[in-house]
């Protein structure tokens, strides 16, 4: 945070993606708004990071998750930006040293959608039909569902993952529905999965806001927008995924839902060919969301057994 004659700007880093601007952008309206600032005091810094650099291997192979937060926690920890604006479902399962989740906005929709221009739904598609996804989750649970469709790696922002199922590339795709309604582009699905049946990645639909522990004068400020139902869902999913040592390599699954004091966890792990799924749920008080979420993947992990996520 920077001062200067009395006016306050606050520093925002995040990628430079058409969906990480819209997602820093609505950050800086709701800060802006709760706090009574102009939204010119609050400046939105765009870093590359990793994840964005090599586009042309899956994320798997590269490392992880961090990929696509590293470059941007380092601004953080420098001192370059106050704050780091991150989909919640990218970021690694533990933060660096002095880092945490400080806020997150209101959930959007959580589910995943089917995007086709050859088949209304995915049950639709024909044998042998391409599904193109970056992510082992969905393309596990494709696999559980469809073992009879070739799934292959595809990756990409959202408008370039259009444009080559557009030119042919694959036969369908799936992506997040909260990204498409961050980028205006809802209406480009062509069938909504449930959330039961396909349950989504942990944080998916979560804008989550990153800033350094010490840093109370940013903390204070970021009390003003930060939505404790949703929260509480991704702590609850955090916890799930931390005793599961979740990455990019391992196909796992975690939604949770508050009502009123009460939440809701419907967790999945499965092999990446989707062979093999164990699955579990928990409710209890919102005030245990974290002792539930690891709860459901201490089950998890002892169900499956070690080296589950292995090859086939």
């Amino acid at each position: 945070m920077q001062s200067s004659g009395g006016s306050v700007t606050l520093r925002i880093g995040t990628r430079g993606s058409p969906l990480a601007l819209a997602q820093a952008a609505m950050v800086r309206a709701r800060l802006a708004s709760a706090l009574g600032f102009a939204s010119e005091r609050i400046d939105v810094k765009v870093i590359r990071t990793t994840g964005d650099a090599i586009s042309d291997r899956p994320l798997s192979e590269l490392g992880g998750k961090g990929l696509f937060t590293k470059e941007i926690e380092e601004a953080l920890a420098a001192g370059d930006i106050d704050l780091a604006v991150h989909s919640a479902k990218d970021m690694p399962t533990a933060l660096p040293p002095g880092m945490i989740v400080a806020a997150v906005l209101p959930r959007e929709d959580p589910r995943d959608v089917f995007i086709s221009r050859k088949a209304a739904s995915l049950r639709d598609l024909p044998a042998g039909a391409v599904v193109g996804s970056a992510s082992l989750r969905r393309q596990a649970l494709v696999k559980r569902l469809r073992p009879d469709l070739t799934v292959v790696s595809f990756r990409g922002n959202v408008e370039t993952r259009l444009r080559k199922l557009d030119a042919g590339e694959v036969d369908a795709t799936l992506l997040a529905l909260a990204g498409l309604k961050r980028l205006g582009l809802a209406d480009v699905a062509t069938e909504t999965l449930s959330a039961e049946a396909f349950i989504p990645a942990v944080g998916q639909g979560i804008v989550a806001i990153e800033a350094r522990a010490a840093d109370a004068a940013t903390l204070k400020l970021l009390v003003a927008i930060d939505h404790a139902p949703s929260m509480a869902a991704l702590a609850c999913e955090r916890a799930f995924l931390t005793v599961l040592d979740g990455s990019c390599r391992t196909p796992i699954a975690g939604h949770a839902v508050v009502v009123g004091d009460r939440i809701h966890l419907r967790g999945l792990i499965a092999r990446p060919d989707g062979s093999i799924c164990f699955d579990t749920e928990r409710e209890g008080p919102v005030l245990e969301a974290v002792a539930l979420g690891a709860d459901a993947g201490t089950e998890l992990k002892r169900r499956a057994g070690p080296n589950f996520f292995g090859p086939a």
